[in-house]
């Protein structure tokens, strides 16, 4: 883990087709509580992304004690704010060269195509700058539009996790998609 506060990634800005990139910022906090505090963005995430979403919650994933910002963990910045993130979580050992993705959106830029972009352009960035070959992502049963913007960046479905998580509303399976790149 990165030194408390370290943030190797705090300058790096990578500009797509309607959106930024970029490290998450203090002032992103009321951007953040308004798309994140929303019962549909948590669905198909994992329990570390509460509903309700709580000014605590944002204070404490701005000041990294929820993840590792030494990881490159990014703000999606449409129009001028912070309306979702992306990351990759690298491995470790002999597992170093893949890590694990995820990404969520604010619900007003569903549907728009804006995911599909935001993931072409972090893993053009990400997988050189951390020397990956493998990418791999979880996606709950219920949340196929994440499947397609895995499969439409080249993503394959490799298994399936039967009742893996359990949600408010029951076990759900989990898809697993992985992606690589010659090494």
């Amino acid at each position: 883990m990165a030194e408390a506060g370290a943030r190797p990634h705090a300058d790096v800005r990578i500009a797509g087709d309607g959106f930024l990139l970029r490290a998450w910022r203090q002032e992103d906090l009321e951007a953040l509580l308004r798309h994140a505090d929303d019962p549909q963005v948590p669905r198909g995430l994992s329990d570390r992304f509460p509903h309700p979403y709580t000014r605590a919650d944002g204070e404490a994933f701005l000041a990294g004690r929820v993840v590792d910002f030494g990881h490159p963990v990014f703000a999606i910045e449409i129009e001028g704010e912070a309306c979702g993130g992306i990351a990759a979580r690298p491995h470790a050992g002999e597992r170093a060269h893949s890590a694990e993705l995820g990404y969520w959106l604010g619900r007003q830029h569903w549907g728009r195509g804006h995911m599909t972009r935001v993931v072409a352009a972090y893993l053009g960035w990400v997988v050189p700058a951390l020397q990956l070959v493998r990418v791999e992502a979880n996606v709950l049963d219920t949340h196929p539009a994440s499947a397609r913007v895995l499969e439409k960046n080249g993503f394959a479905e490799e298994g399936c996790r039967r009742a893996a998580i359990r949600k408010p509303d029951g076990l759900h399976d989990v898809r697993l998609f992985g992606r690589v790149w010659p090494g």
